[in-house]
């Protein structure tokens, strides 16, 4: 079983930046695959960022290329997610995902169907 525990959630002005981090319990973090999705009031989850095992690859969402980087830390099991120029569209709750290694994925899945373990998550408000 993993748990996974996001931080850095908070408020910022349109133009800001915020670091969002999810700590892992597992040893095995480097052989997760994890991603960041977020779920805006009144809309869908939606896929913001993939990152692959040690880091190899990554995936991000065509509203956020270019703004957003995803990044992990093996020897500390955390993912981070710096965000840029944020706007108020970025304002949602954000979750970290993580896909078990049992099922052998080798790239980042873009469906929140594929992820096996998910945070509690943390809210980011972008004002204007």
């Amino acid at each position: 079983q993993v748990q996974l525990v996001e931080s850095g959630g908070g408020l910022a002005q349109t133009g800001g930046s915020l670091r969002l981090a999810c700590s892992a319990s597992r040893r095995t973090f480097s052989l997760l695959i994890m991603a960041w999705f977020r779920e805006a009031p009144g809309k869908e989850r939606e896929f913001v960022a993939g990152i692959t095992y040690r880091g190899g690859g990554t995936s991000y969402a065509d509203s956020v290329k270019g703004r957003f980087t995803i990044s992990r830390n093996v020897a500390e099991n955390t993912m981070y997610l710096q965000m840029n120029s944020l706007n108020p569209d970025d304002t949602a709750v954000y979750y970290c995902a993580a896909i078990s290694p049992t099922r052998r994925r080798v790239d980042v899945a873009r469906s929140q169907s594929a992820y096996d373990y998910w945070g509690q998550g943390t809210q980011v408000t972008v004002s204007s």
